[in-house]
């Protein structure tokens, strides 16, 4: 039986939908092809659900950085109110949508995450605003991963993004399923190698509210613990993280192996580290010296399958 599909939302024209202002669209191939395999797709335009058409006359965002009016310069028309309004509804609908990451069209007036266009008093643009409805995205969800389709061309924020929304996903799974100081070290235990792969500092910290939460205050300690991991995830995990993480598993087994083994792991991780082989190179000999001297904890990590093989992210990092 097939995994069920990760309900992502998106930008309805990087699925080829032509609702762009000049009537086109963006398809984005990566998305559509490889990805659709794993991820169920909920497509909004912001633009055209609250009634611009297509094609239509351009907009853009005006005045000030952290609250701008979106106008369209040649008729003048403001459509900030009616782009706020339906933000606002739009994404309570998409609250029982239970989405797990969202993927966001880059420079878009409304869809943009980071850098675009806001022009000033003196029509000159500065590339430092987000879009409309992409700002209310993501102060409404605050820990669901967000990025934008431009960004998913660096393989590392790729890797980075998707690795998130499915670690998003089983934190939903949990707080769903079971809620409980006892389920939260069940996962916490799962993700250990994860999070020290991103920041080793956050990983102790982590390890804390783990140990408070057995106390009366566990919902509060539940929601720091979700902010924080969410918030460690984002950040990206060096090499030289990803290298320690690689020695901490070795470390499991280092004693059932013999010195010619051993001193080849420690040579893939060296190359790994100096950046001459990419990750998925020590991982797969992990994985084969663990399937002949299996470390239960080790295997059950997520950080050894983070996401589907076939997606082949760490072929590329």
């Amino acid at each position: 039986m097939a995994a069920e599909k990760i309900k992502v939302g998106i930008s309805s024209c990087l699925l080829g939908m032509k609702v762009r202002f000049d009537g086109g669209h963006k398809h984005d191939r990566f998305l559509t092809g490889k990805l659709s395999k794993y991820f169920d797709w909920v497509a909004v335009c912001p633009e055209i659900e609250i009634g611009m058409g297509t094609p239509r006359e351009n907009v853009r965002l005006v005045g000030d950085i952290n609250n701008p009016k979106m106008i369209a310069p040649k008729s003048g028309s403001d459509y900030t109110e009616k782009m706020l309004k339906y933000a606002d509804e739009r994404l309570e609908k998409l609250r029982s949508s239970d989405l797990s990451g969202y993927i966001l069209k880059k420079d878009s007036p409304s869809c943009g995450m980071e850098r675009v266009r806001v022009y000033d008093h003196n029509n000159v643009p500065q590339r430092n605003g987000i879009g409309i409805f992409a700002r209310k995205l993501m102060e409404a969800f605050p820990l669901l991963p967000v990025e934008e389709e431009g960004r998913l061309n660096d393989p590392l924020l790729r890797e980075n993004f998707i690795a998130r929304v499915f670690a998003y996903r089983d934190l939903q799974k949990f707080l769903r399923n079971d809620p409980t100081p006892g389920g939260l070290v069940k996962f916490h235990t799962a993700y250990k190698l994860t999070v020290m792969a991103h920041n080793p500092v956050n990983y102790r910290a982590l390890g804390r509210l783990v140990a408070q939460s057995g106390g009366e205050n566990f919902s509060e300690v539940l929601t720091q613990y979700c902010t924080l991991l969410m918030d460690t995830l984002k950040q990206r995990a060096s090499t030289r993280k990803h290298a320690n993480v690689l020695y901490h598993i070795l470390g499991y087994f280092k004693r059932d192996i013999d010195t010619g083994d051993k001193q080849e792991i420690v040579e893939t991780i060296e190359l790994y580290r100096k950046g001459m082989v990419p990750l998925v190179v020590p991982i797969s000999l992990l994985k084969h010296h663990l399937r002949r001297n299996p470390v239960a904890w080790i295997n059950e990590q997520a950080y050894m399958n983070p996401y589907p093989q076939e997606l082949m992210l760490r072929n590329n990092i």
